[in-house]
């Protein structure tokens, strides 16, 4: 595993919880190598294969449309005309969850799927979690292609503001990054953690603005709902991918800094932890 460039001492470096996006850049050959492993893992024994990133969206975009086009109404329609809105709308709040969705079901198990290879390897572990991370990504922006292209298939257009979608995106990355490491770490010495996120999950739909619109909610409410931590990507998403919108900077700003403290804690939380992993797996 020399290809993974830990030494023996290996116990991380001080200056990545001041600036956590570290452990992937100073390890990034053994990060770009674990995730298109587990990229390809996931889809191996399906017979499409790796179509299925795009299948599976796609399939989901054109139910969506059909369904909310010619069977239920609306929320987003201001005239029939605009029915297919919902649609889109939809589809984009959704992919904001799939990408969270997709962190924290696997986050609780990263560290356990290689077993073998931390206990019996010396190598930056701290990278099994943002490999659950990077894989979300890639399917994140497999899905928004399928929706920029849905956009101007329908609209006729696209926003230029689409140009804007990765600054959206990455503190919401590093947010995935904190709760990554602090679940991996916590999902070792407790496997039942998959079944309390799966409940998180169902809440966290509901209670975010992917359903519905955010201004159809009441004052009390809204506070409520914005302290979901994907209902301020999910409305920047909608700004700059459908209306044209540039990003709300200081809400984007805020959510950055919040991110920024959580994925330090989240890794300082997975390195305090790490010292136990050999005895529990």
């Amino acid at each position: 595993m020399a290809v993974l460039g830990a030494p023996a001492h290996y116990n991380g470096n001080s200056a990545d919880l001041l600036v956590p996006p570290r452990v992937a850049i100073r390890h990034r050959l053994a990060f770009m190598r674990f995730l298109v492993r587990a990229i390809a893992r996931r889809y191996r024994l399906n017979a499409f294969g790796i179509f299925w990133t795009v299948l599976a969206p796609l399939t989901t975009l054109l139910i969506y449309l059909l369904a909310f086009t010619f069977i239920l109404r609306s929320p987003w329609a201001a005239a029939s005309a605009d029915t297919v809105s919902y649609g889109l709308n939809l589809f984009a709040g959704l992919i904001v969850f799939w990408m969270m969705a997709d962190v924290l079901n696997g986050s609780s198990g990263a560290i356990a799927d290689y077993a073998n290879l931390v206990k019996k390897a010396v190598f930056p572990v701290e990278i099994l979690p943002l490999v659950v991370v990077g894989s979300a990504v890639f399917h994140t922006l497999i899905s928004t292609v399928i929706l920029i292209v849905a956009t101007f298939a329908i609209q006729g257009h696209v926003p230029a503001t689409v140009l804007l979608f990765p600054i959206v995106l990455l503190p919401f990355i590093l947010l995935l990054m904190g709760i990554a490491w602090a679940l991996a770490g916590i999902g070792v010495y407790l496997r039942d953690l998959a079944q309390v996120v799966a409940l998180f999950m169902t809440a966290a739909l509901f209670l975010s603005p992917i359903l519905y619109p955010l201004d159809r909610l009441g004052p009390a409410l809204r506070k409520l709902i914005v302290l979901n931590p994907v209902t301020v990507i999910v409305e920047q998403m909608r700004n700059v991918m459908l209306t044209g919108a540039t990003p709300d900077w200081g809400a984007l700003a805020i959510y950055t800094i919040v991110a920024w403290i959580l994925a330090a804690l989240g890794l300082a939380l997975f390195r305090h932890l790490r010292s136990g992993f050999g005895d529990v797996l």
